[in-house]
């Protein structure tokens, strides 16, 4: 009988992750439950469930640094650093709509364990650059720990950067830091009106090669801009590129002004302000056009050079019927297409182009029989499964949850 283990503090985690190894019996790591269904479906016959390890136990706002349980809200953190004007620089995305789940299910840990970063991803990197440290239960049910509260405190190996977007595979977190950043003071966002998939590709380009330091730079053809709740965006009748430049109030004018009048030659032009700009891009940051009530299709998330990602958009939506938008400046496709499609077309059309694609939402019977994460080339795979076996010996973490038999 499948049963649910939720520990309520480290002992008990290290309690019943030993259990499982010398059972060998696998487990299935959650913390939210808002990405469980991203990957291989799992064959666990139990659920170790860290949600309990929850709270946010360091927040020294001076020192940019910040502790909590795995467990902990995402939510709950973006509100402690609200209050001291402070964020999570790179932009942490909630999926849980994707999935059908409410607003906010997330947890700081399944973040960083699925390495997920939003639209400043150009700017600030992806969570791996922020995780400064945590404290884990190993598959042997051993206690292990990497990192500290400042970057210069990292000796030896960064397991930070292995644990990061490792999904549970490798260990079981029970104490997370992450490195915080001053928020903007004021956001705003131009918006170029009109542009097909290549055209907004050379504006994201220009604007993002200018001095203005921009901070995010996304694409949405006609039809999902109509889907926004932003009126300027659901209300434009047309194709939306949208540039996004974050500082210091009268920075911010300046270069919104400046960005206008050098992208004005690809359409007309305006501009969101505060709410509407956050609104905006917190869309673009949870995959809010693929998230409406009864949209059952497959979703991958598609990485490419930003010049390739435009002509590879437009080749789906053509020999497959697929919708489409674009983030990073060009470099992130969204797609959007029926779960009956060829998805090995679209394998074979990424890796061409040279990038690398995760099937992101799909039934469980189609991530059974297709590589969910980019497939390994054989000398990565024999490394990967090297460090699955020094992590997890007895494979009773989140086993085959990327790639079957690691």
């Amino acid at each position: 009988m499948s049963t649910i283990l939720k520990p309520e503090n480290v002992d008990q985690v290290r309690d019943a992750v030993a259990w499982a190894a010398a059972e060998e019996t696998p487990l299935d790591l959650i913390g939210g439950g808002s990405k469980r269904a991203i990957g291989r479906p799992g064959n666990a016959a139990h659920t170790l469930d860290l949600s309990a390890l929850a709270g946010i136990t360091l927040y020294e706002s001076e020192e940019l640094v910040l502790s909590a349980g795995p467990g902990t809200p995402i939510a709950d953190v973006h509100a402690a650093l609200a209050e001291q004007n402070q964020e999570l620089a790179f932009e942490p995305p909630d999926y849980g709509p994707l999935f059908g789940q409410s607003v906010g299910t997330g947890t700081l840990g399944g973040i960083i364990a699925a390495n997920l970063a939003g639209p400043r991803r150009i700017k600030a990197g992806a969570a791996r650059d922020h995780f400064l440290g945590f404290s884990a239960i190993s598959g042997r049910g051993e206690v292990f720990k990497s990192g500290g509260r400042v970057v210069k405190n990292v000796t030896g190996y960064d397991l930070s950067k292995i644990l990061a977007g490792s999904w549970g595979t490798l260990g079981a977190m029970t104490q997370v830091t992450v490195k915080v950043l001053p928020a903007a003071a004021k956001t705003r966002t131009v918006l170029v009106f009109g542009c097909g998939g290549r055209a907004a590709t050379a504006a994201m380009t220009r604007a993002l090669q200018s001095p203005y330091e921009v901070s995010a730079a996304a694409w949405l053809p006609q039809s999902l801009a109509g889907r926004s709740d932003v009126g300027y965006i659901k209300d434009a009748g047309a194709s939306v590129t949208a540039i996004r430049v974050e500082g210091p109030g009268p920075s911010v004018e300046y270069r919104c002004g400046a960005l206008r009048t050098q992208l004005a030659e690809f359409g007309t032009t305006e501009e969101l302000h505060g709410h509407n700009s956050g609104a905006f891009w917190s869309e673009i940051r949870d995959v809010r056009p693929f998230a409406m009530a009864g949209d059952a299709r497959a979703v991958w998330k598609i990485s490419v050079p930003p010049q390739s990602g435009a002509p590879l958009a437009s080749s789906f939506v053509e020999t497959l019927g697929g919708e489409v938008f674009l983030d990073w400046g060009g470099g992130l496709v969204w797609l959007a297409v029926s779960v009956d499609t060829d998805h090995g077309h679209i394998r074979t059309a990424v890796s061409a182009a040279g990038g690398h694609a995760t099937l992101i939402r799909a039934p469980a019977e189609l991530r059974a029989t297709i590589p969910v994460f980019q497939p390994l080339d054989p000398g990565l795979a024999k490394l990967s499964k090297r460090l699955k076996e020094s992590f997890d010996p007895r494979g009773v973490l989140n086993p085959g949850r990327m790639y079957a038999g690691i």
